[in-house]
């Protein structure tokens, strides 16, 4: 930790678990797939904690928040995002463009559709956030480099405190994944935190 950082805890008040377009589910991202959005080696392992995660959560009583990121098929709600890499991908009504079943998303779960890449662009999620009285944001999921990190940007520019569980994050490439964990440390010292700390973190509020 940088000597002129505030010694914070991995929590500090209330938490909220943020589910990061985890999608598709067995198969989604099959290497004979066609490839619309590139995705870096062992993608699907290092989300493999998430359902677990979410369990602990649960067990906490801790709040979970599932994102889904979907475009309408007319494309009308792409934007630029078509201009870099990423070609036509999670269009509404797509097998690979649901919740992933493993997750466990329940219906009275808090569920949030958005068209673009931060949680926060264009939806209610703030809204959300300020009715559960959040302080802590702990982020999973995919593209570290693209939806985790511009929503831990936003978050933190909402003045939140912001996590990434560094072992249930995978992005675009291992380069660019390294990049975006080391960005989101930058700015929040302590950012970066393990599936094992945050299990343990959770454990803790569960006894209370």
């Amino acid at each position: 930790m940088s000597a002129d950082a505030p010694d914070r805890q991995l929590i500090e008040g209330q938490p909220v678990l943020l589910v990061i377009d985890i999608q598709g589910g067995e198969g989604a991202h099959d290497a004979d797939a066609p490839v619309s959005i590139p995705l870096m080696d062992g993608y699907d392992e290092l989300l493999s904690s998430a359902p677990e995660l979410i369990a602990s959560a649960r067990k906490a009583d801790i709040p979970i928040v599932f994102f889904q990121e979907a475009h309408r098929r007319n494309l009308v709600d792409f934007g630029r995002e078509l201009d870099g890499v990423e070609g036509i991908h999670l269009l509404e009504g797509d097998p690979g463009t649901a919740v992933d079943p493993a997750l466990g998303m329940r219906d009275d779960d808090y569920f949030i559709r958005k068209r673009r890449y931060s949680c926060f662009f264009g939806t209610e999620l703030e809204i959300l956030l300020k009715g559960l009285q959040a302080d802590t944001l702990i982020l999973i999921g995919g593209h570290t480099d693209v939806c985790v990190h511009y929503t831990f940007v936003d978050g933190h520019q909402h003045d939140y405190f912001c996590r990434v569980v560094e072992d249930c994050v995978a992005g675009s490439s291992q380069d660019a994944h390294d990049g975006a964990l080391r960005a989101m440390e930058y700015l929040q010292t302590g950012a970066r935190r393990t599936t094992a700390e945050v299990l343990a973190a959770f454990a803790v509020i569960a006894q209370r």
